[in-house]
């Protein structure tokens, strides 16, 4: 989470700017069709039309481009993997760096670096390495490469934004010249499926002992195995990427000799850009501009899967909101559907929880079907919200909520907040942040002192719901208001070392009912991925996983 309020991630450690940064949104009502295929979203009401329509994949390159520029909302800190939990370190590692596996637009998971998997026992995963892989430099992957790769998560020194998915790692060895073994302290239903994103990406062993601490920089760079290479980076402008001829991957060659990311914070420059062709796309459009880019002759918009929750994180405990049943009144005192239409454009849906449907996907159909029938929901009700927030007796009391002038949606949303604790007798205290401090809100537990409500954008890296669930564990980093259950942390726990399916899913849909009746966090609304493409351009598979799939190597030109 960049340049506007972020978060962090669902793991532990450093995450400064994620979940939150993302969309530069602005109050916009305008209701928008934009698609080639997909799922439709319809609007409420009669004869309305359909409000967004999700696309799988943008029509196909007609033939390859010498070259395309990409908005970016902000400039990269760095492009090392160990750090990389934002989108604009993401979006472009994604093409540059791969991992053992690779997320795919449609949110499975395949073999990549690693051709193939096994785990022989629950407390071991074996990894056959792909051979013939060459690093942009030339030189060839090995069993080390991986091994020097992955142990860079774990070591203290690094500090790495992903280590609590190393949190049950015993060893991590080579045996055999394309083989790797990671043993577990304990079964971990998560680990394997982390490997396709940031935490399995592999990097040459000999680049990273050249770099060190320059590595990921604009002066280091990188050197992997990806559809595109690092070329240069100009501090405050750009950053390139050209296509690499000795790639491995025959389907995701890059159709484009060159990308150039350009580094745009202001939003209206950003839509003014995708406008007169300077640029000729970019994801995270601002919901300001969706009527505008619609009927646009510079491009199409389109929207497609994601994993984003927009959540209110209670980072105070132990004040007005220390009551379960004040936090439930709080959210039902929400007008999460006019925060939608007026933050959001439009483009979204309400929060029945934590995570979005797509989670579950690989869950029985019995275990979805008791989701939804069991799950507690929170119907906007001010009038009901005050009678059961009165019963506790906050009326009066003071709420602190967090907030920082990046953006009109989070200024809607934090009005809407502040509205929905006056409602239920709450006197609600809106506290400005910069950007900054807005950040060290999700890696300083000082910097939360006195503050009883923040908002994050969260998305999972992985498909699987305890990606989000394991974030509010007992002890937890990303657990921001100290929020502790003991059967919640055994739900979690036992969704951690259960492999089997239905199981894993059962122990996980435990954790979800404490959650949404307990409301560590209060969920508000899920919103689709947005991307623009100009005229020239076209291939693109609108979804979350742009942060870890290749998607820039499947653009190139037009008919």
């Amino acid at each position: 989470m960049p340049s506007t309020p972020a978060t962090a991630g669902s793991r532990t450690a450093v995450r400064p700017l994620r979940r939150f940064a993302g969309a530069v949104l602005a109050a916009s009502a305008l209701l928008v069709t934009a698609a080639c295929s997909g799922t439709a979203h319809p609007a409420k009401g009669s004869g309305a039309a359909a409000a967004y329509r999700l696309t799988d994949k943008t029509p196909a390159a007609a033939g390859a481009i010498d070259s395309f520029t990409w908005s970016i909302y902000a400039e990269p800190t760095s492009i090392d993997y160990a750090y990389a939990f934002d989108f604009p370190p993401n979006q472009i590692l994604s093409n540059v760096c791969e991992s053992l596996l690779r997320w795919n637009p449609d949110l499975t998971t395949s073999p990549n670096l690693a051709t193939s998997y096994a785990n022989p026992t629950p407390t071991t995963w074996v990894y056959k390495i792909r051979p013939g892989v060459h690093f942009h430099d030339g030189t060839v992957l090995t069993a080390n490469d991986v091994v020097a790769s992955l142990r860079r998560h774990p070591d203290p020194a690094v500090g790495s934004a992903w280590v609590n998915s190393f949190r049950n790692v015993k060893s991590i060895d080579t045996t055999g010249p394309l083989e790797v073994t990671v043993k577990l302290k304990k079964p971990d239903s998560t680990f394997n499926k982390s490997m396709a994103a940031s935490p399995g990406t592999v990097e040459s062993a000999a680049t990273l002992a050249k770099a060190g601490k320059n590595y990921g920089s604009p002066k280091g760079g990188v050197n992997c195995t990806g559809p595109f290479s690092f070329a240069s980076w100009t501090p405050g402008q750009s950053l390139v990427l050209k296509k690499y001829d000795g790639y491995w991957n025959p389907k995701l060659k890059a159709r484009s000799g060159q990308i150039k990311f350009v580094f745009l914070s202001d939003a209206t420059t950003r839509v003014n850009a995708f406008q007169s062709g300077e640029v000729d796309g970019g994801w995270m459009v601002p919901a300001s501009a969706y009527g505008q880019l619609r009927s646009s002759q510079a491009g199409k918009l389109y929207f497609g899967r994601n994993t984003t929750v927009a959540d209110e994180v209670v980072s105070n405990l132990k004040g007005p909101l220390k009551e379960a049943r004040v936090r439930a009144a709080l959210l039902m005192a929400i007008d999460r559907k006019g925060i939608v239409k007026a933050g959001a454009g439009g483009i979204g849906e309400v929060a029945d929880s934590l995570v979005t449907d797509n989670m579950w996907s690989e869950a029985p159909a019995a275990t979805r079907k008791a989701l939804t029938k069991e799950m507690t929901r929170y119907p906007y009700d001010p009038a009901q919200a005050k009678k059961i927030a009165a019963q506790s007796g906050v009326q009066g009391r003071q709420v602190v909520i967090a907030t920082s002038p990046l953006d009109s949606q989070t200024t809607i949303i934090t009005q809407a907040v502040a509205q929905a604790a006056t409602a239920i007798g709450l006197k609600p205290k809106i506290e400005t942040l910069s950007a900054e401090k807005y950040g060290t809100l999700f890696t300083d537990p000082a910097a939360r002192k006195g503050i009883d409500l923040f908002l994050t954008f969260w998305y999972t890296s992985i498909t699987d719901p305890l990606d989000m669930y394991s974030s509010l564990e007992t002890g937890a980093f990303t657990n921001y208001g100290g929020w502790s259950d003991k059967e919640y942390d055994k739900a979690v726990e036992q969704a951690v070392g259960t492999y089997e399916p239905a199981a894993h899913a059962e122990a996980n849909a435990k954790a979800q009912k404490i959650a949404l009746k307990e409301l560590p966090w209060l969920p508000l609304y899920t919103q689709p991925v947005s991307v623009f493409l100009g005229k020239r351009i076209t291939g693109v598979q609108p979804s979350i996983a742009y942060l870890y799939y290749p998607w820039a190597a499947e653009i190139g030109a037009k008919s």
